[in-house]
Protein backbone atom coordinates (compact mmCIF):
# COMPACT_ATOMS: atom_id res chain seq x y z
CA UNK A 1 0.00 0.00 0.00
CA UNK A 2 3.02 2.29 0.59
CA UNK A 3 2.49 3.85 -3.20
CA UNK A 4 -0.82 4.96 -2.45
CA UNK A 5 -0.39 5.76 1.77
CA UNK A 6 3.76 7.67 1.35
CA UNK A 7 3.46 10.60 0.77
CA UNK A 8 5.90 10.85 -2.03
CA UNK A 9 5.14 7.87 -3.60
CA UNK A 10 1.65 9.17 -3.71
CA UNK A 11 2.27 12.33 -5.77
CA UNK A 12 4.73 10.60 -7.91
CA UNK A 13 2.06 8.13 -9.15
CA UNK A 14 -0.47 11.27 -9.56
CA UNK A 15 1.84 12.55 -11.87
CA UNK A 16 2.69 10.31 -13.68
CA UNK A 17 -0.96 8.86 -14.17
CA UNK A 18 -1.69 12.99 -15.64
CA UNK A 19 1.10 12.58 -17.69
CA UNK A 20 0.11 9.62 -19.17
CA UNK A 21 -3.85 10.92 -19.93
CA UNK A 22 -1.74 13.78 -21.19
CA UNK A 23 -0.21 12.61 -23.44
CA UNK A 24 -2.73 9.15 -24.52
CA UNK A 25 -5.74 11.37 -24.50
CA UNK A 26 -5.42 14.57 -24.40
CA UNK A 27 -5.32 17.98 -21.82
CA UNK A 28 -9.14 17.27 -20.61
CA UNK A 29 -8.58 13.87 -19.40
CA UNK A 30 -5.38 15.23 -17.37
CA UNK A 31 -7.16 17.66 -16.14
CA UNK A 32 -9.37 14.98 -14.23
CA UNK A 33 -6.31 15.10 -12.17
CA UNK A 34 -5.34 18.44 -11.13
CA UNK A 35 -6.81 17.37 -7.61
CA UNK A 36 -3.77 17.23 -5.44
CA UNK A 37 -1.76 21.11 -4.71
CA UNK A 38 1.72 21.51 -6.46
CA UNK A 39 3.98 18.93 -4.12
CA UNK A 40 7.79 18.50 -4.81
CA UNK A 41 10.02 15.59 -3.17
CA UNK A 42 12.79 17.28 -1.43
CA UNK A 43 15.87 16.86 -1.62
CA UNK A 44 15.74 15.45 -4.84
CA UNK A 45 13.55 17.85 -6.47
CA UNK A 46 14.92 21.00 -4.71
CA UNK A 47 15.44 22.58 -8.22
CA UNK A 48 11.88 22.38 -9.50
CA UNK A 49 10.28 23.34 -6.30
CA UNK A 50 12.71 26.35 -6.56
CA UNK A 51 11.43 27.80 -9.97
CA UNK A 52 7.62 26.75 -8.53
CA UNK A 53 8.38 28.63 -5.60
CA UNK A 54 9.65 31.73 -6.90
CA UNK A 55 7.46 31.83 -9.78
CA UNK A 56 4.49 32.10 -7.26
CA UNK A 57 6.15 34.44 -5.55
CA UNK A 58 4.30 35.53 -1.83
CA UNK A 59 2.52 32.10 -1.76
CA UNK A 60 2.14 30.06 1.47
CA UNK A 61 3.85 26.35 1.19
CA UNK A 62 4.02 23.45 3.80
CA UNK A 63 6.99 20.76 4.81
CA UNK A 64 6.05 17.31 5.33
CA UNK A 65 8.24 14.65 6.45
CA UNK A 66 7.32 11.39 4.38
CA UNK A 67 7.88 9.05 7.11
CA UNK A 68 6.04 10.58 9.71
CA UNK A 69 2.31 10.61 11.35
CA UNK A 70 0.04 12.77 13.70
CA UNK A 71 0.98 16.17 12.08
CA UNK A 72 5.16 15.59 13.33
CA UNK A 73 7.57 17.70 11.80
CA UNK A 74 5.25 20.23 9.89
CA UNK A 75 5.55 23.56 9.32
CA UNK A 76 4.55 26.08 7.04
CA UNK A 77 6.88 28.43 5.76
CA UNK A 78 6.66 31.54 2.91
CA UNK A 79 10.55 32.46 2.60
CA UNK A 80 13.21 30.45 1.19
CA UNK A 81 15.36 31.95 3.94
CA UNK A 82 13.34 29.84 6.49
CA UNK A 83 14.03 26.91 4.27
CA UNK A 84 17.36 27.42 4.65
CA UNK A 85 16.96 27.59 8.48
CA UNK A 86 15.65 23.64 8.34
CA UNK A 87 18.53 22.25 6.14
CA UNK A 88 21.09 23.14 8.61
CA UNK A 89 19.51 21.11 11.23
CA UNK A 90 18.54 17.69 8.64
CA UNK A 91 20.03 15.05 6.89
CA UNK A 92 18.68 15.80 4.06
CA UNK A 93 21.38 15.92 0.72
CA UNK A 94 20.16 13.50 -1.81
CA UNK A 95 23.50 11.03 -1.21
CA UNK A 96 22.98 10.50 2.23
CA UNK A 97 22.80 7.16 3.09
CA UNK A 98 20.14 8.45 6.07
CA UNK A 99 18.48 11.27 4.45
CA UNK A 100 15.09 11.82 5.32
CA UNK A 101 12.92 13.08 2.73
CA UNK A 102 10.33 15.56 2.88
CA UNK A 103 7.09 16.99 0.59
CA UNK A 104 6.78 20.47 0.00
CA UNK A 105 3.31 21.19 -1.23
CA UNK A 106 1.30 24.70 -2.05
CA UNK A 107 -0.79 25.52 1.21
CA UNK A 108 -4.21 25.65 0.15
CA UNK A 109 -4.23 29.42 1.27
CA UNK A 110 -8.55 29.71 1.20
CA UNK A 111 -9.76 26.86 2.94
CA UNK A 112 -13.43 26.86 3.23
CA UNK A 113 -14.49 27.13 7.07
CA UNK A 114 -17.22 26.19 8.96
CA UNK A 115 -17.60 29.56 12.01
CA UNK A 116 -14.39 30.38 11.16
CA UNK A 117 -12.66 27.24 11.13
CA UNK A 118 -10.56 25.44 9.06
CA UNK A 119 -11.45 21.94 9.04
CA UNK A 120 -10.25 18.86 5.83
CA UNK A 121 -12.67 15.63 6.22
CA UNK A 122 -11.63 11.33 6.94
CA UNK A 123 -13.64 9.77 4.45
CA UNK A 124 -13.20 5.78 4.57
CA UNK A 125 -12.71 3.55 1.46
CA UNK A 126 -12.18 0.09 1.39
CA UNK A 127 -10.66 -1.72 -1.35
CA UNK A 128 -11.37 -5.43 -1.64
CA UNK A 129 -9.38 -5.99 -4.73
CA UNK A 130 -7.03 -4.37 -7.24
CA UNK A 131 -7.71 -6.61 -9.98
CA UNK A 132 -10.26 -5.75 -11.32
CA UNK A 133 -10.55 -2.77 -9.24
CA UNK A 134 -13.19 -2.94 -6.38
CA UNK A 135 -13.92 0.25 -4.26
CA UNK A 136 -16.60 0.88 -1.63
CA UNK A 137 -17.11 4.05 -0.21
CA UNK A 138 -18.18 4.79 3.30
CA UNK A 139 -21.23 7.56 3.05
CA UNK A 140 -20.17 8.91 6.91
CA UNK A 141 -16.84 10.11 8.13
CA UNK A 142 -15.78 13.11 10.23
CA UNK A 143 -14.91 16.97 9.82
CA UNK A 144 -11.89 17.82 11.64
CA UNK A 145 -11.99 21.34 12.72
CA UNK A 146 -8.83 23.54 13.91
CA UNK A 147 -9.13 25.17 17.24
CA UNK A 148 -8.57 28.71 16.60
CA UNK A 149 -10.56 30.70 14.11
CA UNK A 150 -8.70 31.20 10.47
CA UNK A 151 -6.12 34.08 9.50
CA UNK A 152 -4.55 34.22 6.23
CA UNK A 153 -2.94 36.64 7.18
CA UNK A 154 1.24 36.01 7.16
CA UNK A 155 1.78 36.55 11.07
CA UNK A 156 0.24 33.63 11.76
CA UNK A 157 2.02 31.37 9.99
CA UNK A 158 3.90 29.17 13.03
CA UNK A 159 -0.13 28.98 14.49
CA UNK A 160 -0.41 25.21 14.45
CA UNK A 161 -3.85 25.53 16.41
CA UNK A 162 -5.13 27.42 12.95
CA UNK A 163 -3.70 25.41 10.26
CA UNK A 164 -3.28 21.93 10.91
CA UNK A 165 -6.33 19.93 11.80
CA UNK A 166 -4.50 16.78 13.09
CA UNK A 167 -6.43 15.87 16.19
CA UNK A 168 -2.77 15.00 18.13
CA UNK A 169 -2.16 18.49 17.35
CA UNK A 170 -5.46 20.26 18.26
CA UNK A 171 -5.59 18.36 21.71
CA UNK A 172 -2.70 20.53 23.02
CA UNK A 173 -4.36 23.47 22.85
CA UNK A 174 -4.66 25.14 26.54
CA UNK A 175 -8.57 25.93 25.44
CA UNK A 176 -9.10 22.46 23.95
CA UNK A 177 -12.53 21.85 22.66
CA UNK A 178 -13.86 18.22 22.57
CA UNK A 179 -16.37 19.53 19.79
CA UNK A 180 -13.66 20.29 17.18
CA UNK A 181 -15.43 16.75 15.29
CA UNK A 182 -18.85 16.75 13.02
CA UNK A 183 -19.94 13.79 11.64
CA UNK A 184 -19.70 13.88 7.32
CA UNK A 185 -23.98 13.62 7.65
CA UNK A 186 -24.12 16.98 9.59
CA UNK A 187 -21.24 18.59 7.93
CA UNK A 188 -23.16 17.42 4.20
CA UNK A 189 -26.66 19.34 5.49
CA UNK A 190 -24.82 22.20 6.63
CA UNK A 191 -23.34 22.90 3.16
CA UNK A 192 -27.23 22.12 1.21
CA UNK A 193 -28.49 25.11 4.04
CA UNK A 194 -25.68 26.95 2.59
CA UNK A 195 -25.19 26.51 -0.74
CA UNK A 196 -28.17 23.81 -1.92
CA UNK A 197 -28.38 20.41 -2.78
CA UNK A 198 -26.98 20.80 -6.42
CA UNK A 199 -23.77 22.29 -4.85
CA UNK A 200 -22.82 19.76 -2.45
CA UNK A 201 -24.13 17.07 -4.21
CA UNK A 202 -21.14 17.87 -7.10
CA UNK A 203 -18.82 18.54 -4.25
CA UNK A 204 -19.25 14.90 -2.82
CA UNK A 205 -19.48 13.49 -6.53
CA UNK A 206 -15.85 15.19 -7.45
CA UNK A 207 -14.32 13.36 -4.24
CA UNK A 208 -15.77 10.18 -5.06
CA UNK A 209 -14.58 10.85 -8.81
CA UNK A 210 -10.58 12.06 -6.70
CA UNK A 211 -10.85 8.45 -4.52
CA UNK A 212 -11.32 6.32 -7.73
CA UNK A 213 -8.61 8.29 -9.64
CA UNK A 214 -5.98 8.37 -7.27
CA UNK A 215 -6.89 4.32 -6.63
CA UNK A 216 -6.24 3.92 -10.58
CA UNK A 217 -3.01 5.25 -10.36
CA UNK A 218 -1.84 3.05 -8.17
CA UNK A 219 -3.63 -0.01 -9.38
CA UNK A 220 -0.44 -1.53 -11.72
CA UNK A 221 1.71 -0.91 -9.35
CA UNK A 222 0.13 -2.78 -5.99
CA UNK A 223 0.62 -6.28 -5.61
CA UNK A 224 -2.65 -7.97 -5.93
CA UNK A 225 -3.35 -10.93 -3.05
CA UNK A 226 -6.87 -12.37 -3.53
CA UNK A 227 -7.20 -12.61 -0.14
CA UNK A 228 -6.63 -9.18 1.19
CA UNK A 229 -8.49 -6.32 1.47
CA UNK A 230 -7.44 -2.33 3.08
CA UNK A 231 -9.26 0.57 4.57
CA UNK A 232 -7.85 3.18 3.54
CA UNK A 233 -8.25 6.56 5.49
CA UNK A 234 -8.61 9.47 3.22
CA UNK A 235 -8.04 13.14 4.02
CA UNK A 236 -9.72 15.87 1.87
CA UNK A 237 -9.63 19.48 2.24
CA UNK A 238 -11.72 21.77 0.87
CA UNK A 239 -11.26 25.19 -0.60
CA UNK A 240 -13.79 28.00 -0.65
CA UNK A 241 -14.93 27.35 -3.95
CA UNK A 242 -16.00 23.98 -2.76
CA UNK A 243 -13.08 22.47 -4.90
CA UNK A 244 -11.76 19.23 -3.12
CA UNK A 245 -8.03 18.74 -2.64
CA UNK A 246 -6.76 15.34 -2.00
CA UNK A 247 -4.32 16.05 1.24
CA UNK A 248 -2.90 12.49 1.76
CA UNK A 249 -3.92 8.85 2.21
CA UNK A 250 -3.56 6.79 5.20
CA UNK A 251 -2.75 3.39 5.39
CA UNK A 252 -4.70 1.11 9.13
CA UNK A 253 -6.27 4.76 9.98
CA UNK A 254 -6.49 5.50 13.52
CA UNK A 255 -9.68 3.66 15.51
CA UNK A 256 -9.82 5.07 18.39
CA UNK A 257 -12.47 7.25 19.15
CA UNK A 258 -12.42 11.20 21.00
CA UNK A 259 -16.75 11.21 21.36
CA UNK A 260 -19.67 8.77 21.35
CA UNK A 261 -20.49 10.74 17.95
CA UNK A 262 -16.77 9.24 16.65
CA UNK A 263 -17.21 5.93 18.83
CA UNK A 264 -19.85 5.40 16.72
CA UNK A 265 -19.06 6.17 13.16
CA UNK A 266 -15.67 4.24 13.72
CA UNK A 267 -17.64 1.64 15.16
CA UNK A 268 -20.19 1.53 12.14
CA UNK A 269 -17.32 1.11 9.29
CA UNK A 270 -15.92 -1.71 11.05
CA UNK A 271 -18.93 -3.27 11.14
CA UNK A 272 -20.16 -2.55 7.70
CA UNK A 273 -16.21 -3.96 6.43
CA UNK A 274 -17.07 -7.36 8.37
CA UNK A 275 -20.29 -7.52 6.60
CA UNK A 276 -18.46 -6.70 3.34
CA UNK A 277 -15.85 -9.43 3.56
CA UNK A 278 -18.41 -11.74 4.64
CA UNK A 279 -16.67 -14.71 6.02
CA UNK A 280 -19.57 -16.70 6.88
CA UNK A 281 -20.73 -16.53 3.01
CA UNK A 282 -23.94 -15.13 3.79
CA UNK A 283 -23.83 -12.42 0.75
CA UNK A 284 -24.55 -13.61 -2.52
CA UNK A 285 -21.97 -10.93 -4.37
CA UNK A 286 -24.66 -8.71 -6.39
CA UNK A 287 -25.27 -5.64 -3.57
CA UNK A 288 -24.31 -2.42 -4.73
CA UNK A 289 -24.93 -1.30 -1.11
CA UNK A 290 -23.90 -2.67 2.41
CA UNK A 291 -24.84 -0.62 5.48
CA UNK A 292 -22.99 2.62 5.41
CA UNK A 293 -20.63 1.54 2.42
CA UNK A 294 -21.58 2.23 -1.47
CA UNK A 295 -19.64 0.33 -3.94
CA UNK A 296 -18.17 3.18 -5.97
CA UNK A 297 -16.04 1.05 -8.88
CA UNK A 298 -16.16 -2.30 -9.78
CA UNK A 299 -14.08 -2.79 -12.77
CA UNK A 300 -15.64 0.09 -13.99
CA UNK A 301 -17.64 3.20 -12.47
CA UNK A 302 -21.19 2.89 -10.63
CA UNK A 303 -23.80 5.16 -11.08
CA UNK A 304 -24.59 7.47 -13.28
CA UNK A 305 -23.79 11.11 -13.52
CA UNK A 306 -25.18 13.88 -11.59
CA UNK A 307 -27.27 16.99 -13.16
CA UNK A 308 -25.52 19.11 -15.18
CA UNK A 309 -28.15 21.59 -14.15
CA UNK A 310 -24.99 22.56 -12.17
CA UNK A 311 -21.44 22.68 -12.95
CA UNK A 312 -17.80 23.88 -12.60
CA UNK A 313 -16.52 26.18 -14.95
CA UNK A 314 -13.11 26.86 -16.21
CA UNK A 315 -12.45 28.73 -13.06
CA UNK A 316 -12.94 26.09 -10.77
CA UNK A 317 -16.41 27.73 -9.31
CA UNK A 318 -19.53 25.80 -9.01
CA UNK A 319 -21.86 29.11 -9.33
CA UNK A 320 -23.12 31.87 -8.11
CA UNK A 321 -26.46 30.30 -7.86
CA UNK A 322 -24.99 27.37 -5.81
CA UNK A 323 -22.79 29.38 -4.01
CA UNK A 324 -24.92 31.96 -2.58
CA UNK A 325 -28.00 29.65 -1.70
CA UNK A 326 -27.15 30.44 1.93
CA UNK A 327 -29.32 33.49 1.96
CA UNK A 328 -32.77 31.41 0.93
CA UNK A 329 -32.99 31.23 4.63
CA UNK A 330 -36.40 29.94 4.21
CA UNK A 331 -34.88 26.84 3.88
CA UNK A 332 -34.31 24.65 7.08
CA UNK A 333 -32.15 21.64 7.77
CA UNK A 334 -34.94 19.53 8.55
CA UNK A 335 -36.46 20.85 5.30
CA UNK A 336 -33.27 19.34 3.68
CA UNK A 337 -33.18 16.51 5.21
CA UNK A 338 -36.42 15.00 4.01
CA UNK A 339 -35.50 16.16 0.39
CA UNK A 340 -31.98 14.79 0.10
CA UNK A 341 -32.98 11.44 -1.46
CA UNK A 342 -32.85 9.57 -4.87
CA UNK A 343 -29.37 11.16 -5.92
CA UNK A 344 -27.80 9.17 -8.60
CA UNK A 345 -24.11 9.37 -7.31
CA UNK A 346 -23.87 7.26 -4.40
CA UNK A 347 -21.24 9.08 -2.31
CA UNK A 348 -22.90 12.55 -2.91
CA UNK A 349 -26.38 10.79 -1.23
CA UNK A 350 -27.46 11.96 1.81
CA UNK A 351 -30.52 9.78 2.05
CA UNK A 352 -30.19 6.31 0.07
CA UNK A 353 -33.94 5.26 0.90
CA UNK A 354 -35.16 6.40 -2.27
CA UNK A 355 -32.90 5.09 -4.34
CA UNK A 356 -34.24 2.55 -6.91
CA UNK A 357 -31.11 1.51 -8.00
CA UNK A 358 -31.11 -2.47 -8.28
CA UNK A 359 -28.57 -3.59 -5.02
CA UNK A 360 -25.93 -5.83 -6.18
CA UNK A 361 -24.23 -7.89 -3.98
CA UNK A 362 -20.09 -7.67 -3.22
CA UNK A 363 -18.67 -10.53 -6.26
CA UNK A 364 -16.42 -12.88 -3.81
CA UNK A 365 -12.72 -13.45 -6.06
Amino acid sequence: HYELTRKDLLVKNLKRMRRQLGRSEGHFEASKYNFFPATYVLPSEYGLFLEDFKRTAGSTWIMKPIGRAQGKGIFLFNKLSQISDWKKDHKWKSDAPQAESYVAQRYVDRPYTVGGKKFDMRLYVLVTSFSPLTVWMHRNGFARFTNTRYNSDKSNINDSYMHLTNHSIQKKAKDHNQELKWGVDGLKLFLMSRHGRGATEILFAEIQDMIVRSLLSVQQTIIQDKHSYELYGYDVLTDSKLKPWLIEVNASPSLTSSSQEDYKIKYDVLSDLVDIIDLEGKMSGEELQVGGFDLVYDGEWIGECISNTIHRSSNNDIGEAALTHGNDSSRSLKGLKQSMIGCRYPSACIDHQGRQNPRRKYRKT
